[in-house]
């Protein structure tokens, strides 16, 4: 038993906020309208990320919000063990638009790491339930990000998140691979994914879970023509299940309704978040091919799994109010321009900023590189792209800045991913502000240079 002292409770039994860095104190925001957020002292920062690539139709819809307390004034929650509700039935058929091509089940949940952990669960049984209980290998890529909950961890490949849990985690049943290096011809590339299930044995694995456009992990990372389509073949040799984790990039990000129609590949399930209800309300869910329910329903006859929030009514109707915004207004195809806009606007700055190494994305999942310029390979230390996050934010711009981009842990990279709705004259401003902070945070480069 360990001797150190525990602290005395406060008195009155306090509560305060938990945040990611308890130290920090973070900016409250009381506003959101449109591209931009206004904290409580009057600051307005313009979201160039859509808070973490979720607020696709744009912040403080109150049509999307009237939506959300109509249905909770009529049915606020029902447990989808014993009921099921018109807005999450009506959600299932109205996904079926959206989906190019064969038949769908939509099991829906309350976060994206949720969202992976069903999709896990649901490939395990589906091979349990064909008789062959010894499939249970998870294979993914060793730079990728699937979620924070622990199986959704495993699956990913993003180190610096990974470590401390390291322990917790059962490595042994999540292989990783390499991810496409843009270099070599799609197909050639995909040889990766054939070789790590040849060396975890055909028969042992049961599914590959992939990003289409990989996110987090390395910023708008877009493989070569034909790689998912080599994918998708040599999961049907070896009868391997194929898993498109679109929680970031999927519901009209890339400037289609889902990124796996950039290719001629469709996978057994998809992972959908974010977007889904972009913002207004916590959702995401599993896209399961009907194939994958079937098996289960001619089986055991019940998935065993399940959250409490699976379905949720209020979530659900949300997610419709969002369906009939992207829909009504043309989002999906606004994603596409803007996303040509900044593209176009990111290379130019690149051109004058020798820090940035690469743009790359696809629609308005956009990412930058950032690399030492002396050097033409990542910083000695880790956390540049920190710094021009912290730099951005003080100028009232939004962005997500990671790490990662070169092998999953070295290499600094900014996300980019406004909501669809921006106006040309905001994406000018995105990129203006953009500009200033990479020109400033280019003073503090001599610590990272130094590590």
């Amino acid at each position: 038993m360990s001797d150190r002292p525990r602290p005395a409770p406060a008195p009155g039994g306090r509560v305060r906020a938990f945040h990611r860095t308890p130290g920090r104190t973070y900016p409250v925001v009381v506003r959101a309208e449109g591209v931009y957020l206004w904290d409580a002292g009057g600051k307005r920062y313009l979201d160039g990320a859509s808070g973490a690539l979720v607020a696709n139709i744009g912040h403080g819809r109150a049509d999307v919000a009237e939506v959300a307390a109509r249905q909770l004034r009529q049915v606020d929650f029902v447990h989808g063990s014993q009921f099921s509700s018109e807005p999450f039935e009506r959600l299932a058929e109205r996904l079926s638009a959206w989906v190019p091509s064969g038949a769908w089940r939509f099991f829906a949940v309350a976060g994206g790491s949720e969202a992976t952990e069903s999709a896990i669960k649901l490939v395990r049984q589906v091979h349990v339930e064909r008789g062959e209980p010894q499939r249970h290998v998870i294979l993914s890529r060793s730079t990728s990000y699937h979620g924070a909950s622990l199986g959704a961890l495993a699956a990913s490949g993003m180190g610096a998140r990974k470590t401390l849990y390291g322990p917790l985690l059962n490595e042994a049943s999540f292989v990783k691979f390499p991810p496409p290096r843009r270099a070599l011809p799609g197909p050639e590339d995909a040889a990766a994914v054939e070789a790590a299930i040849l060396a975890v044995g055909p028969d042992r694995a049961a599914a590959v879970f992939l990003e289409p456009v990989i996110g987090a992990a390395a910023p708008a990372l877009v493989p070569n023509p034909g790689y998912y389509e080599a994918v998708r073949a040599i999961c049907d040799r070896h009868g391997v299940l194929l898993v498109f984790d679109e929680v970031m990039c999927g519901m009209g990000r890339v400037g289609r309704p889902f990124a796996f129609e950039n290719w001629g590949a469709v996978p057994d399930a998809i992972i959908i978040g974010k977007g889904l209800a972009a913002g207004y309300a916590p959702l995401a869910g599993v896209l399961a091919g009907e194939h994958l329910v079937a098996t289960i329903e001619q089986g055991s006859g019940s998935f065993v799994h399940g959250f409490t929030y699976a379905g949720h009514p209020g979530t659900a109707a949300v997610g419709l109010a969002v369906l009939d915004a992207l829909e009504s207004e043309g989002l999906v195809a606004a994603s596409a321009r803007l996303g040509e806009r900044l593209l176009g606007a990111f290379c130019e700055l690149a051109a004058a900023t020798p820090e940035i190494s690469e743009v790359r994305g696809v629609g308005s999942l956009l990412g930058l590189v950032l690399d030492d310029p002396e050097i033409g390979a990542p910083f000695a230390r880790a956390g540049y792209a920190y710094a021009v996050g912290r730099v951005a934010m003080d100028l009232g711009l939004v962005v997500y800045p990671g790490t990662g981009a070169h092998d999953g842990a070295r290499g600094d990279h900014l996300l980019v991913g406004p909501p669809f709705s921006m106006a040309d004259a905001e994406a000018d401003e995105l990129v203006e502000k953009l500009g200033h902070a990479l020109a400033m945070a280019r003073g503090q480069m001599g610590a990272f240079q130094e590590g």
